[in-house]
């Protein structure tokens, strides 16, 4: 079995996106050239980062132009930086 694992203070995240069309409330078809990019991903492997804020299955949002693309055996990954990561994506109870 082959794995991506990041190194360098990097994070590798999934961007594997469904295949289902999105379609507007008016019934129009939205081509994947018009979509905008998600900033939102799962977090798949970390390098090797002294206390990290972040672990594997977490959802994060990260800057919109960093990283890397790469798709590695038939699914889409980013590799960012650490310090790209913005935030964790948490689920609260409302009040």
């Amino acid at each position: 079995m082959r794995e991506l694992q990041p190194v360098n203070q990097n994070v590798l995240l999934d961007i594997t996106e469904s295949n289902a069309e999105q379609v507007t409330a008016s019934g129009i078809i939205i081509p994947d050239s018009a979509k905008k990019k998600q900033n939102v991903a799962t977090v798949v492997a970390i390098s090797n980062i002294e206390n990290p804020e972040i672990t594997v299955g977490d959802q994060v949002m990260f800057k919109e132009f960093s990283g890397t693309e790469t798709k590695f055996e038939d699914k889409k990954y980013l590799l960012v930086q650490y310090a790209d990561i913005l935030a964790k994506v948490v689920e609260t109870e409302e009040i």
